[in-house]
């Protein structure tokens, strides 16, 4: 499938965290047509392996690749008189909530806005405000025993935003964090059916990452393997916020450093994107990256780690905004890299010898 199409089908499905079984499954059908296995671990995440092809007698290596299809929602809380309170799984900024279109999760999906009293029955302070969560409530329209026979308290609200395509070859929509990653790796497995790669490519879709990179633990502790990167979403470059904290959106791959990356991979994958000629941009990391790229670097005895971000426009909003070129760079660079990596990269890395093919 085209990015574009996928990114749109992926994107306007709902998977909030803990409950992403509806996009998981999308996501199942791409990758299948592209790898040798899938399967669903314990936690939810999907992990699609496609093998090396190497000869007999010669390490096994692999490396695996990481995104996360979770998105931020909501949770119903409480069905009063006719509206539903609700609290937020993930993130949320309370100023862009109010007037937002949501899909209710309850016996039947049921379409909804977020409302709140108007500005004309508000004090003047209340007007200087941001509106608090709990003066926010949902209207579905149904009646107040109709509700009560449709939703429960712990039903899941996602919010609804339909892909749209922007000027200059940019695009906007929901849960751009993480779901252009999952484009991203699918991307790199279409690019390697073309390509001869000795290393086993684990292409893994985590779970639970919005709300404690949990789906990265579990998946890196079972899969195990000898190298990982990370691909989430940065900050771009917009009105308001200064150049230092921001990429550049349609300026390439930007590929982090610091103590949460392993800097001989860094070193390999700067490398890789400078010998293809493909544009990065370095992203200086200088603690904790908050993404699935901290779990995988401390499971085990340790995984060397790289983190690409893709750089996006009003994160943890329904209008993330990026540029498919940046996208279509990370796959291309992600699959000449895997293309490349041989037994002298593992030393490099300074990982120890490794299991031989028989």
């Amino acid at each position: 499938m085209q990015i574009k199409e996928f990114l749109k089908q992926i994107t306007e499905a709902s998977g909030v965290s803990g409950y992403e079984a509806p996009v998981r499954e999308l996501v199942r059908a791409e990758f299948a047509a592209y790898a040798d296995e899938v399967r669903t671990d314990t936690m939810g995440s999907l992990i699609a392996l496609k093998k090396g092809n190497r000869p007999t007698g010669t390490p096994r290596r692999s490396i695996m690749l990481a995104g996360h299809m979770d998105e931020i929602g909501l949770v119903v809380t409480k069905l009063e008189k006719g509206y539903l309170r609700f609290s937020t799984v993930g993130g949320f900024d309370l100023r862009v909530l109010l007037g937002q279109e949501v899909v209710v999760h309850g016996r039947r999906d049921l379409p909804g806005i977020i409302g709140t009293r108007p500005p004309h029955v508000l004090s003047p302070e209340e007007r200087e405000q941001v509106v608090p969560l709990d003066r926010l409530f949902i209207d579905v329209g149904l009646t107040e025993a109709e509700l009560g026979a449709n939703v429960r308290v712990g039903d899941i609200v996602t919010l609804r935003r339909e892909f749209t395509e922007l000027a200059g070859g940019l695009v906007a929509g929901k849960a751009f964090d993480d779901r252009a990653a999952v484009a991203c790796i699918d991307l790199c497995l279409q690019y390697l059916a073309g390509l001869k790669h000795t290393w086993d490519v684990y292409a893994v879709a985590t779970v639970q990452e919005e709300v404690g990179v949990k789906g990265a633990l579990t998946s890196t502790f079972g899969i195990n393997p000898d190298a990982g990167v990370a691909l989430d979403v940065g900050h771009g470059n917009m009105l308001g916020v200064p150049e230092v904290d921001t990429v550049n959106v349609g300026g390439g791959p930007a590929i982090g450093f610091g103590p949460n990356i392993h800097p001989v991979l860094y070193e390999q994958l700067t490398a890789a994107a400078a010998k293809y000629e493909i544009a990065q941009q370095m992203d200086p990391i200088p603690g904790p990256s908050g993404t699935d790229a901290w779990a995988m670097q401390v499971v085990r005895e340790g995984i060397p780690t790289a983190l690409i971000s893709i750089p996006l426009r009003y994160m943890h909003t329904t209008v993330e905004t990026l540029s498919l070129k940046d996208l279509e760079r990370i796959g291309r660079l992600l699959a000449l890299f895997i293309a490349g990596l041989t037994e002298e990269s593992a030393r490099e890395l300074g990982l120890p010898p490794a299991a031989r093919d028989k």
